[in-house]
């Protein structure tokens, strides 16, 4: 298997997330350059119940899909989070069906 270059790592990127933070009881997100905030009880009952430490503590996928909470074991898109729909590919399968 070959090393992914650079190159192909950036175009596999899905979003530049370049800042994840809590500003009261709200998420605020800074993905491909737009400022975005989303109450926290409208998005998850898990970051709702989170202690600050446990929302301090998070992953931001390689590609930039999502964000993940390791110590809630909690997951989010940022696909999902700012309303981005993808049309469904469609196969002969789905197609002729």
């Amino acid at each position: 298997m070959e090393p992914v270059s650079k190159r192909d790592e950036a175009m596999n990127k899905h979003h530049e997330i370049e800042k994840v933070a809590f500003v009261k009881e709200r998420l605020a997100l800074v993905v491909d350059g737009k400022k975005y905030t989303f109450p926290v009880a409208d998005i998850s009952k898990k970051l709702t119940d989170a202690s600050r430490a446990e929302r301090e503590k998070y992953e931001i996928s390689p590609s930039g899909y999502g964000i993940h909470w390791p110590l809630i074991d909690e997951d989010l898109s940022i696909d999902g989070l700012i309303g981005i729909k993808h049309n469904r590919v469609q196969t002969k399968e789905s197609i002729s069906a």
